[in-house]
């Protein structure tokens, strides 16, 4: 489970510090507005708040790629015995 944490933080880490310098290149942090109304927050304020969304962001792309790479037996993994299967509506159960 660490691991696969570290392959969703530690890549959405790099990334974010990557999305905030060119955003940030780009747009001057006193010029955003939210929902109309200019952000009442320092520089620093504001690029760590876009660091942190930025990451956000990227881990969950991140999250999705861990997901979308397992295998079809690790999706499908039964981690109960057939004993302790329910009896009603599993299909791995012994007998059905």
């Amino acid at each position: 489970m660490a691991q696969r944490l570290m392959w969703i933080l530690w890549p959405g880490f790099v990334m974010a510090g990557v999305a905030e310098l060119v955003f940030f290149a780009l747009v001057d942090p006193q010029d955003l507005h939210f929902f109309g109304q200019p952000l009442e927050m320092s520089r620093t304020a504001i690029y760590s708040l876009g660091f942190f969304c930025f990451w956000v962001l990227m881990s969950g792309t991140s999250a999705l790629t861990c997901l979308l790479q397992r295998s079809p037996f690790e999706t499908n993994y039964c981690h109960l015995s057939p004993s302790a299967r329910p009896l009603v509506g599993c299909p791995k159960r012994d007998g059905e």
